[in-house]
């Protein structure tokens, strides 16, 4: 295992720990998330696979940057962290907004992708509920406050470079 890892992709500074070794599986969490939300699959993964769990841009251990979040530019930095680490291809598993991150990967750098698991991800707005749609639509610094003291934001805030973000 070598967590605490950072590497320097389309200007963001990308954390990421690996644990295991054998064929590589990424692991990308999902929203508000680290890669703590894998820590009872993450064992058993890295038995037999190189487990390559990584953090978003504005999650966990890796700061905001000056760019709107969107799966795209995310997308990029995973395919990026791929070529950084020296891979020529990846297994990517991703977990609700880590599986619309994974998706655009495999659509925006097939070349990097070998397979792909997407769980509890729509791949358009259309495909979630009229109240997963409201509930995105109403997500805003005002609503961010009320999470405060929350499990989530107790583990971003022991791990954030800018909690404060």
């Amino acid at each position: 295992m070598t967590p605490g890892n950072y590497a320097l992709v389309n200007g963001l500074e990308l954390y990421y720990e690996i644990h295991g070794t054998g064929q590589p599986l990424i692991l990308i969490h999902g929203g508000l998330g680290v890669i703590g939300m894998f820590e009872q699959l993450l064992p058993e993964l890295a038995g037999t696979r190189q487990v390559i769990g990584v953090e978003l841009q504005g999650h966990g251990h890796t700061a905001d940057i000056e760019r709107p979040l969107s799966f795209e530019s995310m997308a990029d930095d995973i395919a990026a962290l791929i070529k950084h680490l020296g891979l020529e291809k990846a297994d990517i598993f991703g977990y609700s907004l880590g599986g619309g991150v994974a998706l655009q990967t495999a659509i925006r750098h097939p070349d990097v992708v070998s397979k792909l698991v997407i769980v509890s991800a729509p791949y358009e707005s259309a495909g979630w509920y009229p109240e997963n749609r409201a509930g995105m639509a109403a997500m805003n610094a005002e609503a961010a406050r009320t999470w405060i003291g929350s499990p989530m934001h107790q583990a971003y805030v022991s791990v954030a470079p800018k909690p404060e973000d």
